[in-house]
């Protein structure tokens, strides 16, 4: 077991040394931490589901590598605060709450072994009647789904082999919620492509936003595309950036785009697949038959 774990590492490291955008080593991510403590842990509430800001610590990679740890976090969290943030209304309480969440999973796989066989913490919801439907899946993996908040996450997650944590959000639900496709093709998708894949976060996460996991989102709970969109980017920088054929729409067709490319003649992005409203409901039917 030792080489095992040796042998994985030595994977991670590697993958981060080939892509420039992730330096290899525990010099840069002390230096990653200790920039982000120097100032946008402060505004780390605020700012950190603005995919367009740089408003989070991007120590995920290090962290799921083993090159730095949730402790030594913790550490410096304190020492740059002078204590240990305890409440919401407290800077620093936030991100801290984050790396216990991270925690919190890792605990979840050794107390429940079949989370890591492909099983959901709640046994009940092993029933649900998910969709394995691969062209609406390839879509949605493609950026194709034509709903340009989602587009512009997996676009930059094929691009990059990053997503911001709002977004890990929106897709996962509408991979789940909108499509009703089960949480595993998702799972595994993101673990094939992300520079800071984990097991335990990302099953935490995959099965938090599909209402199967540990303190899951309510399953009535869907978040709407659109509006995840004209909240969090509001001005569109974000999908500008990765949604080439909206780069130049107006802000205010941005999020709803077909009708504005249709006046104009232009078929160059996809139409949605789903009417979010339709889909919401027979997410939420799907969910209240298992109470029955």
């Amino acid at each position: 077991q030792p080489l095992a774990e040796r042998a994985w590492v030595d994977e991670a490291l590697g993958e981060l040394t080939a892509d420039p955008r992730w330096p290899v080593g525990e010099a840069e991510a002390s230096r990653r931490l200790n920039d982000f403590l120097e100032q946008a842990v402060l505004d780390y509430g605020e700012t950190r589901d603005f995919p367009a800001i740089a408003g989070t610590s991007v120590l995920s990679p290090y962290l799921a590598a083993g090159i730095i740890s949730p402790r030594q976090c913790v550490a410096a969290l304190q020492q740059r605060l002078g204590y240990r943030p305890q409440s919401k209304a407290q800077p620093g309480f936030v991100w801290l709450n984050e790396l216990i969440w991270r925690e919190f999973y890792r605990h979840l796989l050794v107390l429940i072994p079949t989370l890591s066989m492909n099983r959901p913490f709640k046994p009940e919801t092993a029933a649900l009647p998910w969709s394995w439907d691969p062209d609406a899946f390839a879509a949605w993996c493609e950026g194709r789904t034509g709903y340009p908040i989602v587009d512009a996450a997996m676009r930059c997650l094929n691009a990059t082999g990053w997503m911001h944590n709002r977004l890990r959000m929106i897709v996962a639900s509408f991979l789940t919620k909108d499509l009703h496709i089960h949480w595993r093709l998702g799972e595994d998708y993101f673990m094939s492509r992300l520079i800071d894949g984990d097991l335990a976060a990302n099953n935490g996460g995959w099965q938090w936003a599909a209402g199967t996991g540990a303190d899951a989102a309510p399953y009535f709970r869907v978040f709407n595309p659109t509006t995840q969109g004209q909240r969090f980017d509001p001005q569109g920088e974000f999908i500008r950036t990765w949604v080439s054929e909206l780069a130049d729409l107006p802000a205010a067709y941005l999020h709803q785009p077909h009708d504005w490319l249709r006046l104009k003649g232009r078929h160059d992005y996809p139409a949605p697949m789903v009417d979010h409203a339709v889909a919401r409901v027979r997410a939420i039917e799907m969910f209240r038959a298992l109470e029955k």
